[in-house]
């Protein structure tokens, strides 16, 4: 396994195995759990050499977010990837990636999708995340990249990106790993207290309740069920920014079972703002 920090160091050990070798990458921003390296596993899977990068972006963060408190792991990050058989671990600096600074940079954006949910309540989120994705693309050139489900709206965004910008590059998704609580893995979870870490598997028992109670019979009242959901984590100690049902496709928000749709959850707990979803395929 190689870490490389420099463009140019990248592009001189990847350019001579374009076209030999079915290149993937995993980006992250570092503080890598067994969510992070269950993606890494699946693009070892589907390719021969396998790039992860580290890279907190502060393109993504928003006024008064937690991009100087993120945890940076980069030590124990570099060495669970060399467990996981890694061939190369890219870890640029922010000059790297935005050299004239990321105020001053190029940003692409994803309209429609990137409105809703976490878009309204981050603004300018998707903006840095496709910016720097995109920038990642360009200098990796894989074949191959992966994203988790876990951030759904974030891998509806990237594949419509790559579809409307011609690129070659096969978005896979990856399951959603959990604790065996059912909460769903995330480098914020270790901002919970231990009274907030036993609430916040709440969550997915509510996304869970609500998805059986909307399939269960035709006469269920969608808006009563998620209105009632989210009392009911209000009552459990969640601050909820949204529980809405929107469809897979276009992320519009749904009223029927009619097309593939997806429950989506952000809610805040003490200090740790905590996302979830379920999918809920069509009914036929």
């Amino acid at each position: 396994m190689i870490v490389v920090s420099d463009n140019d160091a990248l592009r001189d050990y990847l350019d001579p195995v374009r076209g030999q070798s079915r290149v993937a990458l995993v980006p992250t921003m570092g503080n890598l759990h067994d969510g992070h390296l269950s993606l890494v596993r699946q693009a070892k899977e589907e390719a021969d050499l396998v790039v992860v990068s580290i890279f907190v972006n502060p393109m993504q963060f928003g006024k008064g977010e937690d991009l100087a408190t993120y945890p940076r792991t980069i030590d124990a990050d570099i060495l669970a990837l060399k467990k996981e058989g890694v061939d190369v671990v890219f870890t640029p600096g922010i000059a790297d990636i935005y050299p004239q600074g990321d105020q001053a940079h190029t940003a692409i954006h994803v309209p429609l999708l990137s409105e809703p949910l976490c878009g309204a309540k981050r603004p300018g989120h998707f903006d840095g995340v496709c910016t720097v994705v995109y920038k990642l693309f360009r200098l990796v050139q894989p074949d191959i990249a992966v994203f988790g489900e876990k951030d759904l709206q974030q891998l509806l965004i990237i594949q419509k990106m790559v579809t409307d910008l011609s690129l070659n590059i096969d978005i896979q998704q990856g399951l959603t790993s959990r604790a065996s609580d059912g909460l769903a893995l995330s480098s914020r979870n270790q901002y919970l207290t231990a009274v907030e870490r036993q609430i916040a598997p709440r969550l997915w028992e509510t996304l869970q309740d609500c998805s059986q109670t909307l399939q269960g019979t035709a006469t269920v009242s969608f808006e009563n069920t998620l209105s009632q959901a989210s009392d009911d984590l209000a009552s459990a100690g969640f601050e909820v920014d949204y529980l809405e049902l929107r469809s897979l496709q276009t992320l519009q928000t749904a009223t029927d079972l009619s097309r593939d749709c997806a429950l989506f959850v952000a809610a805040t707990l003490g200090k740790t703002r905590l996302i979830d979803n379920i999918q809920i395929s069509a009914a036929r």
